[in-house]
């Protein structure tokens, strides 16, 4: 593959550390500069364009230099760029809180803005031990996680993550936290249903409850899709058992949407599909469609009222200097716009129903298992064998990929396609096309 602007990317990796990278690789791998982005295309600096098949790792909802939102930071910005949160307040946060809140029907009224996902996750950990602490409950310190979740990288938020190649570097600086059993449809024995391989899992949740949950703040959980864990999806009924468990127990259920919210698994919120509300919602990435950093959790009135007192110490003294940044507020505003005005969720059936036609064949294919989709998402493993030396599948793939006109990032040996809520019949085509030519050529190469 030829490398695009080889000046541009020599100066990157001179001046810039890469996030999730070992920068060593890029010896080998050629990164990637960008000079632009229209709808769902990216284009590099000799012009080149990429379907953006995983909406950028996956903030993007409505595409890039969306008109509707550039306008809107545009506007916000020759009024206020920003001020602090503390003591003061402005009309997009009050705005967005108050449509967020509706959104969950009320049941989540109070929302308190951060920057990113890992810091809503940190939120939301730190808000539960609090809440225990304010009630009177101070040894109900531990958290739960599930197998293979993932919530972040810094530290609480890396605590209750559960992947190996993020986590063990690090493990003398984490708190402990308790695993219980993943309800990965995938774990389903022969014969079971991704509803049997849900229960089972919510079994060992309740081992776990009854056996501690005197000493549990809360359990978080990825609602539908596990994501870094490969996608793996599971049965609603997981969700609906985790309610009933934590109110059985007294332990708050928190529910990390950071992914998977925004119409991402068929339905604005993915806990909806199972008819239930967590104690709190972390979100990020999509909120602000791709444009700016925003992450907020959402809380209960129970919640909220635990920290409300005359005392400071009683209170939540969590900060970020760009807590419910202006712009960033705006940018979200405008997103949940377009959720209205394009009936986004809707029509996304119809898109995501499509591209899954026309990947029908990779159910038959040799070499591919779990071909399975929820919603806006789509993925299927894939049985490599790989050469020695050769370098890993989900490297070789995107690479292919790339060459075939698609952006796409496999984790592990999962492939997995998370394109913006845009596309249109010729991209849809295009998207398949560069996902199955990445997928015959990778194996041939292997």
């Amino acid at each position: 593959m030829q490398l695009p602007d080889p000046g541009l990317a020599a100066r990157s990796l001179r001046a810039v550390w890469h996030p999730c990278t070992q920068m060593k690789h890029h010896e080998r791998i050629p990164l990637l500069p960008i000079a632009r982005g229209q709808g769902a295309w990216l284009y590099d600096t000799e012009g080149r364009r990429y379907l953006d098949g995983i909406s950028s790792w996956w903030v993007n909802l409505f595409g890039h230099a969306h008109p509707a939102i550039n306008a809107a930071v545009a506007d916000q910005l020759g009024t206020l760029e920003h001020v602090m949160l503390a003591g003061c307040t402005h009309a997009p946060a009050v705005m967005l809180a108050e449509r967020l809140s509706a959104l969950t029907g009320g049941a989540l009224g109070h929302a308190f803005f951060a920057s990113d996902g890992a810091s809503a996750v940190e939120i939301a950990l730190k808000m539960s031990f609090h809440f225990w602490r304010n009630r009177g409950q101070a040894a109900k310190r531990d958290f739960v996680c599930i197998d293979n979740g993932y919530h972040g990288e810094t530290l609480g938020a890396l605590a209750v993550t559960d992947v190996a190649l993020f986590r063990d570097a690090y493990g003398p600086l984490l708190r402990h936290a308790h695993r219980a059993p993943s309800p990965d449809a995938r774990l389903a024995a022969p014969g079971e249903s991704a509803a049997d391989a849900a229960a089972r899992a919510l079994a060992g949740v309740a081992r776990l409850f009854e056996a501690r949950a005197g000493q549990l703040a809360a359990i978080i959980v990825e609602p539908l899709v596990q994501c870094a864990a490969g996608m793996a999806m599971h049965d609603p009924s997981y969700l609906r058992g985790l309610r009933e468990l934590c109110d059985a127990y007294g332990v708050h259920l928190i529910a990390d949407e950071i992914a998977v919210g925004f119409g991402r698994t068929g339905t604005f919120f993915a806990h909806e599909q199972a008819g239930i509300r967590p104690d709190f919602l972390c979100l990020s990435k999509g909120i602000s469609g791709g444009y700016l950093p925003l992450s907020v959790v959402l809380s209960t009135d129970d919640i909220h009222d635990a920290f409300y007192a005359d005392e400071t110490a009683r209170g939540f003294l969590h900060s970020h200097s760009y807590t419910g940044n202006p712009l960033a507020c705006r940018a979200a505003l405008a997103t949940l716009d377009l959720f209205e005005t394009t009936d986004a969720i809707a029509r996304n059936r119809a898109r995501f129903d499509a591209l899954e036609q026309a990947l029908g064949a990779l159910a038959s294919h040799p070499r591919v298992t779990h071909l399975r989709r929820r919603g806006a998402i789509l993925a299927f493993d894939v049985d490599d064998r790989a050469r020695p030396g050769q370098p890993g599948f989900a490297q070789r793939y995107a690479r292919h990929a790339l060459a075939a006109g698609a952006l796409l990032r496999p984790i592990g040996h999962t492939v997995y396609l998370m394109p913006p809520y845009i596309l249109d019949d010729e991209e849809i085509a295009q998207l398949a096309s560069a996902t199955m030519i990445a997928l015959e050529q990778t194996l041939h190469a292997s």
